[in-house]
């Protein structure tokens, strides 16, 4: 039982198809105990029931860009729980249209909204949550491959994963050298998840990742449930400032994956498979 006598606050908890529902599964199966936050009242419904199939776990409401939510945080966590030993972060924004037109169109209230909800919400929720935040807590958020390297339809939700990586490091020296408190990203491949419906072509996303990750396959909430159980127990305790992709290796392609057809000739895999 990794995570046993652990206490945390789960942040952006969409519904059971939510990353953040594969990590809540994980920890809960280890022990932790945890809280749970919703955007608004139409989530509130979705959420609810998880929370109380996680023995009844304390449900908040938190939007992130509501300083009136912001501020109750800290209290509520300290209500409950007193003093809290993780942190996830799950939680992304992007108005529509910043999506589905091309990057270079990207208004500046659009980029200005991407950052505050998809970035500084990081920052801002950690300096907020101080207080409870336990000596050697360890502090994850949820990133994609678009911070790094340039996905389709991903646009300003690429430059704000690209900054929230910069700012998983940033704080991982500050929050480390002063309270050897632990910060990480995963970097999950893509998984058909509420937030992801937004995305333009997505399951061609999806299915070509699966043609050309080394595994051949797309990645599950589980998997990526199991990454954040290992970053959030001791088990990681010397492991801080990372960004640990959970892709099926997808990540560390060059080219397209290539395998042999019937005819022996090597084609690519996207090819082969129509």
């Amino acid at each position: 039982m990794l995570m046993q006598g652990k206490k945390g606050l789960i942040v952006g908890l969409a519904n059971d198809k939510s990353i953040a529902y594969g990590i809540a599964q994980a920890l809960h199966a280890h022990g932790a105990k945890m809280a749970f936050t919703y955007l608004n009242d139409s989530l509130k419904k979705r959420v609810e029931p998880i929370a109380l199939k996680f023995d009844n776990s304390p449900v908040y409401k938190l939007d992130v860009s509501d300083e009136t939510d912001m501020e109750a945080i800290a209290d509520l966590v300290a209500r409950d729980f007193g003093e809290i030993d993780f942190l996830v972060h799950s939680v992304a924004f992007a108005p529509k249209e910043a999506l589905s037109e091309g990057f270079m169109k990207t208004s500046q209230a659009a980029f200005q909204v991407a950052m505050d909800i998809s970035v500084y919400s990081f920052i801002d929720l950690t300096n907020r949550l101080e207080g409870v935040l336990a000596p050697k807590a360890s502090i994850i958020t949820l990133s994609y491959l678009g911070g790094a390297k340039y996905i389709p339809h991903y646009n300003v939700m690429g430059v704000a994963k690209a900054a929230l990586e910069a700012s998983v490091r940033y704080m991982a020296v500050e929050l480390g050298e002063t309270k050897g408190q632990r910060v990480n990203a995963i970097s999950a491949g893509p998984i058909k998840t509420l937030a992801a419906s937004g995305i333009g072509d997505f399951k061609q996303i999806l299915n070509w990742n699966e043609a050309n990750a080394p595994l051949r396959k797309n990645v599950t909430i589980e998997e990526v449930g199991n990454s954040a159980l290992y970053l959030l127990s001791d088990l990681a305790s010397g492991v801080s400032g990372e960004v640990h992709y959970v892709d099926a290796g997808y990540n560390i392609m060059a080219m397209p994956a290539v395998e042999k057809n019937d005819e022996g000739k090597t084609v690519f895999v996207w090819e082969n498979r129509g």
